[in-house]
């Protein structure tokens, strides 16, 4: 046999005891879900759905979930944008720090989250805005934990534009802002779509921060622990497969168009 193919083989041994880990790992994280659907009990789905009480408190905790995650992410893409392209294009002294303190929220515990926000916002907090038991709690705790995702995401896109493109734009007159809006920001809205899908899908899994700060008005994460304690775990299971499915259908749609823009 020649060293090629003696090489060649290795290569394939390599390359099969990699797939077999990440075949492994890929049906770890699959069977909780199939556990999921399989435990679900259609005869309790049609309760929640055929129950006026049920089916509204839901419809209600839906409603509430998808708007303050909307509000949060559009929030966030706004203010990831400028802090990104800084992070990405300015060197100052503290950079480090200021990239720590983005991605802090990442490592805190959500029930501490929904502490920090209280005790900040709430109505005795240091800054008394009341926004305990609101839709703006919700927006607020959803904001915090989904952060770090909408500013990485963007600053990564940024930092893949070749700073010579500004350069040039500069030279041939262009002002910073008209160079930013005309080059920089198209050449990385891949980035900030994948940053807002992210932070959208963060922010409607938020339940930790949510328990604490604002359990009312109900999300659906927070009526899936409401509905266990009450009617056991047949109901948090049916009401977990309609909010997943409904999750995994947007957050198709959405990688979909991106994808789609990618392409035009």
């Amino acid at each position: 046999m020649s060293r090629a193919a003696d090489r060649f083989l290795k290569v394939e041994k390599f390359l099969i005891i990699l797939s077999a880990i990440s075949s492994f790992a890929i049906i770890a994280i699959l069977i909780p879900f199939f556990a999921l659907f399989l435990c679900c009990r259609y005869d309790v789905v049609c309760k929640i759905l055929g129950t006026q009480l049920l089916r509204n408190e839901f419809l209600n905790a839906l409603k509430n979930s998808l708007l303050a995650a909307t509000v949060a992410t559009a929030i966030l893409v706004f203010v990831s944008i400028p802090l990104g392209y800084v992070l990405a294009r300015v060197d100052f002294r503290g950079k480090t720090v200021v990239e720590s303190l983005v991605d802090l929220p990442l490592v805190v515990p959500h029930p501490i989250v929904g502490v920090m926000l209280l005790v900040a916002f709430g109505s005795r907090g240091i800054i008394p805005l009341g926004i305990e038991d609101t839709f703006w709690g919700i927006v607020s705790a959803m904001m915090f934990v989904a952060f770090p995702l909408a500013v990485d995401a963007v600053k990564l896109g940024f930092l893949s534009v070749d700073p010579m493109l500004e350069y040039v734009a500069r030279s041939l007159g262009a002002s910073s802002f008209r160079t930013f809006l005309t080059i920089s920001l198209p050449l990385c809205y891949r980035n900030i779509l994948a940053g807002a899908i992210l932070a959208f899908a963060r922010a409607l899994s938020e339940v930790g921060s949510l328990l604490v700060l604002a359990p009312y008005p109900e999300t659906v994460t927070v009526l899936i622990i409401k509905w266990f304690d009450t009617f056991g775990l047949p109901y948090a299971v049916a009401v977990s497969s309609l909010y997943l499915l409904l999750a995994l259908a947007l957050f198709l749609a959405l990688r979909a168009l991106v994808k789609v823009g990618a392409y035009a």
